[in-house]
């Protein structure tokens, strides 16, 4: 792909503004290989049902020797929802233990169990049917919750401020490749000899065999990787941001006690919790509800083709490396400031998909399909972009709470992946009158509309004052220091 091609090219030393040397390809990036790898399998896992209840509940759809289910339409939506049940309960969890015992060990266990439950859920079905299934999917997603947490938390750590950008999109669309991969490849298996069960066992089993290497060959922190040179380490502390310049030489671990009642008092803060939710909404409004609207408006039904069912995250996952580049392009000639290049791509991520909405509300017949497919497509695939605006802005905020912040606003986010789904059940009473989903889009239009509006006006790329340790004995000096964190400057550096 263009960012390991672009790292193995040079494999020499880096100045990069003026700040330290790095290498092209160092143990940073082998840490960001292990998050993508995690982040793929943990993805696979989570959308593993999905294509499995298909043959779990219709045997002659893939192999007929494997045990057939009889679970109506309302019971799938139990199953396929419990998941989030448990997901949002361990979001801020997830956060405060990843700052406190360190995102290699979360991350960790977070993938192991929810690997072990995968392997079991042919024998959870069998022995206790749907209810045991509901069960266990929800631990699944307690196990899930602290992920991106501790994601965040670790890539707060490892990736220098220059590079910042660049290494969370890469690692983010591991979850759009792990997606991908198990849509494309689940209808496959299930149709083998396999049948259905190995679903679960092939995406278990690949969870564990990740765990297994990430346990032996990742770190929470470069101080404590046990092959990194100090060449590389000082490159990455030095530009992370993590802490004042006045704070140099003290042991990276400072412990800091988590400010709650200043991270909820800050603006910029609130700014990207809102923005985090206005743009779940129109996502897992997408994901949830335009192949409805395309099965019951225009004929398609695209949930049981698993080939075009993973466009729309091929298209992402693609499009999030074209962004990438440009990103780097817009970097190597200092073409714009931080806050300008988060805004713009922000925008990019979530006012393309509010047109591509929009412009899906007026399709009402069978003949467009291809111009409603291809809508879909770019709408799913234009929020790549956001793995370049607001989601890399916990890490902006506050390098060393990130994964707490990502914890708070990603519970936030997913509970309005809970209502969004209602709300439409809610506003489309007849799923065949186009009029009732052109509300709908429009509604999920003004979401990312105001949710990237808020953004533009009052999102902040300087770490926040609270981010760093605070002395018992402040100085007038310290103070001075704190209230210029709290600007805004536009520098030009990193994407």
């Amino acid at each position: 792909m263009v960012f390991w091609c672009d790292c193995l090219r040079n494999n020499g030393y880096q100045q990069i503004n003026g700040v330290g040397q790095g290498p092209r390809f160092g143990v940073r990036h082998v840490q960001c290989i292990l998050a993508f790898c995690g982040l793929a399998v943990a993805y696979a896992l989570r959308v593993n049902l999905s294509v499995a209840i298909v043959a779990m509940t219709d045997r002659n759809a893939t192999n007929p020797n494997f045990e057939e289910f009889d679970w109506d339409e309302g019971v799938k939506s139990y199953l396929l929802s419990s998941f989030f049940w448990g997901y949002v309960v361990t979001q801020v969890p997830g956060g405060y233990l990843s700052h406190k015992y360190g995102a290699k060990y979360t991350f960790f266990f977070g993938v192991l169990f929810c690997s072990i439950l995968a392997i079991l859920t042919p024998l959870a079905a069998e022995i206790g049917d749907w209810p045991l299934l509901i069960a266990l999917r929800s631990v699944q997603g307690l196990c899930q919750g602290m992920i991106f947490p501790s994601t965040h938390t670790f890539l707060a750590k490892w990736a220098p401020a220059e590079e910042r950008g660049r290494l969370v999109s890469y690692c983010y669309s591991g979850s759009q490749f792990g997606t991908v991969v198990m849509l494309s490849i689940s209808g496959y298996i299930a149709s083998s000899w396999m049948g259905w069960p190995s679903i679960f066992y092939v995406s278990g089993l690949a969870g564990m065999m990740w765990c297994f290497i990430w346990y032996f060959y990742s770190a929470s922190t470069p101080a404590q990787h046990p092959t990194i040179t100090t060449q590389e380490r000082r490159y990455i502390e030095s530009s992370g941001h993590g802490r004042r310049p006045s704070d140099a030489g003290r042991s990276e671990n400072l412990h800091l006690k988590t400010p709650w009642l200043k991270i909820l008092s800050s603006l910029p803060f609130w700014t990207l919790l809102i923005v985090h939710c206005a743009n779940n909404w129109g996502f897992w409004t997408l994901l949830t509800e335009i192949p409805t609207f395309l099965k019951n408006i225009l004929g398609l039904d695209i949930r049981h083709n698993g080939p075009l069912s993973a466009l729309p995250y091929l298209a992402m996952t693609l499009l999030s490396y074209g962004f990438i580049c440009i990103a780097d392009i817009m970097n190597r000639t200092s073409v714009m400031p931080l806050a300008f290049s988060r805004k713009l791509f922000n925008t990019i991520g979530m006012w393309i998909p509010m047109i591509a909405l929009m412009g899906l509300g007026y399709i009402t017949t069978g003949e467009s399909t291809v111009l409603a497919i291809a809508l879909l497509t770019i709408a799913v695939g234009a929020n790549a972009a956001t793995y370049l605006g607001f989601q890399v802005n916990h890490i902006d905020l506050s390098p060393n709470f990130a994964g707490t912040l990502m914890g708070i606003t990603n519970c936030a986010a997913n509970v309005m992946s809970i209502i969004a789904p209602l709300t439409v059940g809610l506003i489309v009473t007849d799923e065949t009158n186009p009029l009732q989903w052109r509300i709908v889009f429009y509604i999920t239009a003004a979401f990312y509309f105001l949710g990237n509006l808020m953004f533009l006006i009052f999102g902040r790329t300087s770490p926040r004052a609270w981010n760093f340790a605070q002395p018992a004995n402040r100085t007038n000096a310290t103070a001075v220091d704190e209230e210029a964190t709290e600007t805004d400057p536009l520098q030009p550096n990193s994407t």
